[in-house]
């Protein structure tokens, strides 16, 4: 296996880090696995996060890019965590001559708060036509697309999340404000905007979940059945931090399904 750290911007929370599996001469890696932690958005938990999963990953044969981006409390929150998050997926076009990635799929494997931005990152190209506050994301029209998404525990419905206040506002303190004086903002930050997604979400959340309340997943799956490609709800064993440990039923299931995403 090997690993290989680059940065996308100048702010030290702007990097990633590749994990690879032995590849034979004159193969490409079949698609990459982009690993997005969670923390609720706030800058006390890392990369350090996501480690474990990408190691898993390429140990697994697959390529795994952990990503790290600003969070709120360090130069995070609106709109920074957004723009770092489409740079740092977008980081993989400069790489894939020489670490031989094939680019034609890429899935995003997002814990808790990373799933939230996982699956508001498939969604880039709904961006345009939410206003000047989509505008402040400075996405691009050639950057990479996700072709699919395994969400661990998302917070993928950001209204709900707010309105029950989860995590001692951890919604508000992400964008700067409560929805009552930023509605913009949160509603482009919301992943349920962006349905109908045309790309494949598994919505896999924790049966003993009390981080993340399973409606978290619910009203996002429940939302996008009239899509074009549903979402799925896949319910397993454990608690939050079950999906994040190697060694735990949660996880094996969704490292099976990120490698069915990319066949």
């Amino acid at each position: 296996m090997q690993r290989h750290r680059y940065d996308y911007g100048q702010d030290p929370s702007q990097w990633g880090e590749l994990f690879l599996p032995d590849l034979p001469a004159g193969r490409k890696h079949r698609g990459v696995v982009v690993v997005i932690h969670g923390g609720y958005w706030r800058s006390t938990y890392g990369a350090e996060l996501g480690e474990p999963l990408a190691r898993d990953l390429a140990e697994h044969g697959m390529a795994a890019w952990n990503l790290e981006y600003r969070r709120a409390g360090n130069g995070g929150g609106w709109p920074g965590t957004f723009r770092d998050i489409l740079a740092g997926i977008d980081k993989l076009a400069a790489l894939a001559e020489p670490h031989s990635l094939d680019l034609g799929k890429v899935v995003a494997l997002g814990h808790s708060a990373g799933g939230h931005l996982a699956v508001w990152a498939a969604g880039r190209d709904r961006l345009e036509g939410l206003g000047a506050d989509a505008r402040q994301v400075e996405d691009t029209n050639n950057g990479v697309r996700l072709t699919g998404v395994v969400s661990q525990s998302g917070v993928l419905n950001l209204a709900e999340a707010e309105r029950l206040g989860l995590s001692n506002g951890a919604v508000g303190n992400l964008l700067g404000g409560p929805s009552s004086d930023f509605p913009g903002r949160h509603r482009m930050a919301d992943p349920m905007t962006a349905l109908p997604l045309d790309v494949p979400v598994f919505a896999a959340h924790a049966a003993e979940d009390d981080d993340v309340p399973l409606v978290m997943s619910t009203t996002y799956v429940d939302a996008s059945r009239s899509g074009p490609v549903p979402a799925r709800l896949i319910t397993v064993p454990g608690d939050h931090f079950a999906l994040i440990d190697p060694a735990a039923e949660a996880y094996v299931t969704c490292r099976e399904l990120v490698g069915k995403l990319l066949g």
